[in-house]
């Protein structure tokens, strides 16, 4: 296991290279109206890369980002880079906080200080966590990604190696968003003794088929679920088509060309985001462009997308059929903007549902739209089972 800063992760000549690149992009031409309604508006995308390539301050980011611990560490073949950030007490339980996509690690960067260090950010004597954030494999700093097969209950067996064999925790709590949310349930379903408890910030449950729900499983208080999962359809069919069916040819195109990382990329912020249509109403510009730049300088975006093709090419690997599905403890926080929405019964018949909490606002990407709701949810939850 090797500590690492950020200079060491992504050298500068690869920052260097990606300006060159922003400023060598062939655009397409706008086919007559220019709006989102056509995907990625043409003006505001050549606005985003004047200001990736002239304005964006990767040291600025680099140096909030070494004020945390960084290691990379092989696991069956996998290499996984993860920020480790212990308590602030030697008690202290420790958290996994897992990403999806188009997430990275840095998504979690207002949560770790205050789940990590709460007296230090504004939350004195409550719950400190040792706070381990992992790349998911072929994402980010966790590259290369050699192999196939990697899928998410592979992805949940390595969370357990990495958290109870590596570092020492034979039980810990387990946080994520996304393909997060899928590993945590998965880790819920299939290592529940490993878990103190589990919390969701997707609502997605190993082996349902949300198509076999129908208007009556959902409450009166839950009608909106059913519009909004109606409304968020459109937005999340094209990309999975892709990535499921043949992630390589488009992996070509966004590996060779930053805007196209980042266009294909921040669709999708903005779609599923709590944004009323503003991109920049959820996420500022540097964000936005440092997660970009996580994919394409690393050049992990085309093996990110290799875990659609994995899991969902074949049925989902439960190890039982007992309910609850998810035996370990489990949480629940759902964000009014996010792209699918269960019904709280089904939760309850196949969760050990022991919190559900619907967040006052936010989107697909919690962590960064609220993160102190979600630091307060995420230390609600554990805190009742410590």
């Amino acid at each position: 296991m090797t500590s690492l800063n950020i200079e060491e992760l992504l050298p500068e000549k690869k920052i260097l290279d990606l300006k060159a690149r922003i400023q060598e992009t062939r655009w397409p031409d706008s086919v007559g109206e220019d709006s989102w309604d056509y995907g990625v508006p043409l003006s505001w995308l050549r606005e985003m890369a004047d200001y990736w390539a002239n304005e964006w301050d990767w040291e600025v980011v680099a140096s909030e980002m070494n004020q945390w611990d960084h290691r990379k560490i092989e696991i069956e073949d996998l290499p996984l880079h993860f920020v480790h950030a212990p308590a602030s007490v030697s008690d202290a339980p420790a958290l996994v906080l897992t990403h999806g996509w188009p997430w990275t690690f840095w998504d979690y960067r207002h949560l770790i200080g205050p789940l990590s260090r709460p007296e230090e950010f504004g939350f004195e004597g409550q719950q400190a966590f040792n706070v381990i954030v992992p790349s998911l494999p072929g994402f980010g700093f966790s590259v290369p990604l050699a192999r196939s097969g990697v899928d998410v209950s592979e992805i949940a067996r390595v969370w357990v190696s990495l958290m109870v064999e590596h570092l020492g925790h034979d039980k810990f709590c387990a946080f994520g968003g996304d393909w997060g949310a899928l590993i945590t349930a998965h880790l819920a379903h299939a290592y529940p003794e490993k878990l103190i408890g589990a919390h969701l910030g997707l609502a997605l449950i190993p082996g349902l088929d949300r198509r076999n729900l129908n208007e009556n499983d959902f409450a009166e208080s839950e009608k909106w679920m059913i519009s909004r999962n109606q409304e968020s359809l459109p937005h999340i069919s094209s990309h999975i088509a892709v990535h499921v069916q043949d992630p390589q040819t488009l992996g070509y195109a966004l590996t060779d060309s930053p805007m196209g990382t980042a266009a294909w990329i921040w669709e999708r912020r903005r779609n599923w985001s709590d944004c009323d249509g503003d991109i920049e109403n959820a996420f500022d510009r540097e964000h936005l462009c440092t997660t970009a730049a996580l994919y394409w300088c690393t050049g992990s975006i085309n093996s990110s997308l290799r875990i659609y093709h994995e899991h969902f090419r074949k049925p989902w690997p439960v190890v039982h059929e007992k309910k609850p599905l998810l035996s370990a403890p489990t949480g629940i926080a759902a964000f009014p903007k996010d792209v699918v929405h269960l019904p709280r019964k089904i939760l309850e018949e196949y969760c050990n549902l022991k919190h559900y909490t619907l967040m006052p606002r936010g989107g697909h990407f919690g962590p960064v739209e609220a993160p102190e709701e979600l630091a307060f949810e995420i230390r609600a939850f554990f805190s009742q089972l410590l």
